[in-house]
């Protein structure tokens, strides 16, 4: 049996302008997502997916070598089906066997089964860290197969690979990579608050790319940003450096902030993490904060040394 494991993601700074160059910091979680395989004699490829609590949610049964479907079965109340589902991994599967034509070419068969160790609609990279294994397994590059199955900058798949705080940049459409540390002496101060949604990546990026005509002035701006974040010396600088953040991409994307939007009383500053609108913030606070939002409902508060690996 073989074994494969990739970490979940947050990205601190540089959401969408990620896209076009903007160095922006990321940290790899805690959290991530393992992926077994167990070779059997029959020509198949048997997948199970398997959620937090180790409930199945996905089946599928794929005949080999042809890679074709035969069985699936889906298991939620969200969106989308079994068909949907499985297809989308065919085409990952397909994509991962077009960079290394031996991939799968085999009259023997696997068990697979993934496994998640985060609640599915946290949006920590369920897909970034199924495409990595996936690389890992077919051994192929991570970035071409996140880029011929999906899109992205690859700052998730970057995090997936790295066990410590990277800077990353998109140079020519290259991923640039930079290790560095982010331990402050105020993360005690530092909260990542669930927002009871997930957002779907893929739509902030189509309404980013509607208004990002002539920024280059905040991009660079949001690189200068990345590296005063890590280098603030107080709870107080890194608040100042989140609200310019905030108030810079809300401009570009023309959204407001979800401070301004959803907790315009809370006393430390509110960054969103990722797609605007879902998924985590990152908050800064003190020991009164987990009341405040508990008190708005939002029950899901991790302290950054909990979250960040």
């Amino acid at each position: 049996m073989d074994k494969y494991y990739s970490n979940g993601k947050l990205l601190l700074t540089g959401e969408y302008v990620v896209l076009d160059g903007a160095k922006s910091l990321a940290i790899p979680t805690k959290y991530g997502q393992d992926l077994t395989v167990t070779p059997i004699e029959q020509p198949e490829l048997i997948w199970g997916s398997f959620t937090n609590t180790s409930e199945c949610w996905f089946e599928a049964a794929f005949s080999l070598p042809n890679l074709r479907l035969t069985s699936a079965t889906f298991n939620s109340d969200k969106e989308g089906s079994s068909d949907q589902i499985a297809e989308t991994l065919q085409n990952i599967l397909q994509e991962a066997r077009n960079l290394n034509p031996d991939f799968l070419q085999t009259n023997n068969g696997f068990i697979v089964k993934t496994h998640l160790s985060f609640p599915q609609n946290w949006g920590l990279g369920s897909s970034s860290t199924l495409i990595n294994n996936i690389a890992s397994w077919a051994k192929v590059n991570p970035f071409d197969l996140l880029w011929n199955a999906f899109s992205g900058s690859g700052y998730d798949i970057a995090c997936a690979k790295h066990d410590n705080p990277i800077f990353y940049q998109l140079d020519n459409k290259k991923p640039s990579i930079e290790n560095t540390t982010f331990s402050p002496a105020f993360a005690d101060q530092l909260y990542f608050v669930f927002l009871n949604q997930k957002q779907n990546s893929r739509e902030g990026i189509a309404q980013y790319r509607k208004n990002n005509t002539n920024i280059a002035k905040e991009i660079s701006r949001i690189s200068e940003l990345s590296d005063a974040f890590l280098e603030a010396k107080s709870i107080n600088e890194l608040d100042e450096i989140i609200i310019e953040h905030e108030r810079i991409i809300s401009a570009i994307i023309q959204m407001q902030t979800v401070k301004a939007r959803l907790f315009p009383d809370y006393f430390g500053a509110i960054k969103s993490l990722g797609a605007w609108g879902g998924d985590f913030v990152l908050v800064t606070g003190n020991k009164n904060t987990p009341e405040y939002f508990k008190n708005k409902g939002y029950e899901t508060i991790i302290p950054f040394n909990e979250m960040a690996l």
